[in-house]
């Protein structure tokens, strides 16, 4: 591991200050997936920069809409009674996404910014363009089982494993962040970058940027909602594909519905064409094939040493699929 220095400033405007001022300084919070990669020698920063006690941990309603604190530990916020209410897909996502112990220390802020868990970016002896930038993609061509099959490049098809952020997309949830030229809300559906020709760069934060916390809208509709994560094993695995799903029904129409990705794409993958499809027509089995058909017609497999990840494209479909059967039937 690369030596560096350790810094506790008294706010978040000073510790935004800091990792502003030197390219090679981070910010560290619960540090899950940090100091991961801090062992792994994948990340090498001479500077961390301590935020746990300067970002909220508060989750608090706020105007109608629910205040989620950056510092919030994902633990607290999957337990929260709004949360559970309110935005069920959100608890439901936390609650898949990681172990007891690590759902204890990871937060909200924390989880959002996460990097890929691709097994090559984590390998510093392979190449990889996300880790250094003009080195080659090792998954082309390696093993992809777990890659993208929407929105990838020739230079990347490292997936986003966050399942959180995938919820979070569904909700139109925004990101409030604190920069050297003052706050701005982000939305999570506009915080991420798809590869492109510059992996390594995985948000749309500039340098120094501190997320503060989420903003979640006050979205009736969304309590009719559920996150259906499919895995490799029961437990503590990353999403082969994951569905976050909100759907508002009456008298068997959809007058609206929210539908965002995880495990397919770079970024948590909003699918707006499949909403276009269900809004205001009914809610069968015809009509939720014909929007898993929309979701897919971009898709495309990649290649591997393991056989590939095309399977993935039938089974996002069927996915999405039982996923709005399953709300459907909450109508009746």
């Amino acid at each position: 591991m690369r030596p560096f220095t350790y810094e506790r400033p008294g706010d978040a405007r000073a510790a935004v200050d800091l990792v502003t001022a030197d390219p090679e300084a981070t910010f560290l919070a619960g540090g899950t997936n940090l100091v991961d990669h801090l062992r792994l020698g994948v990340a090498t920063p001479h500077m961390l920069v301590d935020v746990t006690s300067l970002t909220s941990d508060v989750i608090e309603d706020r105007g109608g809409g629910l205040w989620i604190g950056a510092a919030a530990r994902n633990s607290d916020v999957a337990a929260h009674p709004d949360v559970r209410e309110r935005y069920p897909l959100l608890a439901q996502a936390l609650l898949a996404g990681a172990s007891g112990q690590l759902r204890n220390m990871a937060t909200t802020g924390g989880n959002l910014m996460q990097r890929t868990r691709c097994v090559y970016f984590q390998d510093v002896t392979t190449p990889c363009n996300k880790r250094a930038p003009g080195t080659g993609c090792s998954a082309i061509g390696g093993y992809t089982r777990h890659h993208s099959i929407l929105g990838a490049s020739e230079h990347c098809v490292a997936t986003h494993p966050s399942d959180m952020a995938v919820a979070m997309a569904a909700l139109d949830a925004q990101v409030r962040v604190l920069g050297r030229d003052g706050e701005r809300l982000v939305p999570v559906t506009e915080l991420y970058r798809l590869p492109g020709d510059d992996p390594s760069r995985d948000t749309t934060l500039t340098h120094g940027e501190l997320i503060l916390g989420v903003e979640l809208p006050d979205v009736p509709a969304v309590r009719r909602s559920r996150y259906r994560k499919v895995r490799d094993r029961a437990s503590y695995a990353f999403a082969l594909v994951s569905v976050a799903a909100a759907l508002d029904l009456a008298d068997g129409v959809v007058r609206d519905a929210r539908i965002a990705f995880g495990g397919v794409a770079h970024a948590p993958w909003r699918a707006w064409a499949a909403e276009d499809v269900l809004r205001d027509g009914p809610s069968s089995l015809m009509a939720f094939a014909a929007a898993a058909d929309a979701s897919i017609v971009a898709a495309e497999g990649v290649p591997g040493l393991d056989g590939g990840n095309a399977f993935k494209i039938p089974l996002l479909h069927r996915t999405l699929v039982a996923v709005l059967r399953d709300l459907a039937a909450e109508e009746a």
